[in-house]
Order: C-alpha cells, then sequence, then structure tokens
C-alpha cells in the first residue's frame, strides 16, 4: 500500500515540539539512527523466527530487468528504514525483495524492530490506527522523508480487508502466500519505485 508523506503528524517542521507544556517525540530518523540500524544482511543474522523462510526467499529472488534499469534511471541517493519483526509474514515475503533490489542499484536499506522503535511506527500507521508492518520509509540523500509503504502491496491488502476477514487465519495466510508466490516480489516493487520516483 503506498503512503506519501505530509510532514510529521503534529504539523510541525522540527524534530520534537513542547505543545502546552506536554513535550512530544515526534517520529524522525537522521544519519545517526540510521547508521546505527542494521543492515539487511545483518538483520538476516538475528532472525529466530522463520529463519529458514527469511533465508530462502532472500536467495530465491530474481529481479525484473526492467524495474532494476527503473530503479537505476531514478537520479539521488536513497536511505530506505523497514520497521520489521520475525515473525511477521508479511516482511518475509516482501523485505528480502526489496533488499536485493537495494544491493543491486546502491541504496542502502536499514531495519529496525518495529516494537523497539514505536514512536516511528506510530507515525506510520495503517489506515492512521495500525501498527502493520512491514512498513518501508523512503528517505533522500538529506535524511528529509519522502514517503513510506506498506504493510502489503495493494491488491492483496485489499482482499485481505475485504474476503479475507472472513477468513480463518491460517487458511488466509494460505492465499497470501500463495499471491506473494505468484507475484514474486513485482508488485512490491512497483509501488516502492512509485514512491521514490515521486520524492525525484
Amino acid at each position: 500500500m503506498i503512503q506519501h508523506s505530509a510532514g510529521n503528524r503534529f504539523g510541525f517542521g522540527g524534530r520534537g515540539a513542547t505543545f502546552y507544556g506536554y513535550d512530544f517525540k515526534v517520529d524522525w530518523v537522521n544519519k545517526e539512527r540510521f547508521e546505527n540500524a542494521l543492515t539487511f544482511g545483518q538483520y538476516l543474522d538475528t532472525v529466530d523466527k522463520n529463519r529458514e523462510l527469511w533465508h530462502g526467499v532472500h536467495e530465491r529472488v530474481r529481479l525484473p530487468e526492467d524495474l532494476v534499469s527503473d530503479a537505476r534511471a531514478l537520479p539521488g541517493g536513497w536511505h530506505l528504514v523497514a520497521l520489521s519483526e520475525d515473525w511477521c509474514g508479511d516482511a518475509v515475503n516482501t523485505l528480502p525483495v526489496i533488499a536485493r533490489l537495494a544491493e543491486e542499484v546502491g541504496w542502502d536499506l536499514r531495519v529496525l524492530p518495529r516494537d523497539d522503535n514505536l514512536d516511528l511506527m506510530d507515525g506510520h500507521l495503517t489506515n492512521g490506527r495500525s501498527r502493520s508492518i512491514p512498513v518501508v520509509i523512503v528517505y533522500d540523500g538529506d535524511f528529509n522523508e519522502v514517503g513510506w509503504w506498506g504493510p502489503r502491496p495493494d491488491e492483496i491488502q485489499a482482499w485481505v480487508m475485504d474476503e479475507g476477514l472472513a477468513m480463518p487465519s491460517p487458511e488466509r495466510y494460505k492465499v497470501i502466500r500463495r499471491w506473494y508466490a505468484k507475484d514474486r516480489g513485482r508488485t512490491t516493487l512497483e509501488e516502492l519505485l512509485g514512491i521514490v520516483a515521486a520524492g525525484v
């Protein structure tokens, strides 16, 4: 699902604010926070739940050549921050694909655990209320946020929020897995490239 940023959620230009005597921590990423986050390779070394699946999906990724060309044609240095947890099935099916593209075209992808970064998570809620993951936040070379993607591609997200809600969770996940296997990450990459292109 494509999300475009419109400033921080308090409407202030800064990275924190005091309003009527209350201090607010506004979600933001600077160079230091970014560089202290794990690379995707480091993240793979830490995963416990679904470990074989994480590594298997990453090893099997085959990037569409046309999308690699499209990504290389986009000017600028891009930084991606993914909010994830190793138990998340949607993260398993999308982040390895995004990581392969980032590796191929020279974008810097870092991964932060959602549960340890709720300030960032709460600025990127699905439908304004759900801490759904994965979330991939796109920053330009100066760490200005240009948009974010998550928690899954539009087509399968729409199905989940409609027909999928009527199904038991195990059956719903089987359908989602089949969709990801057929799509092979293409839709995820197309949507992500749309966000980056909008920030050029």
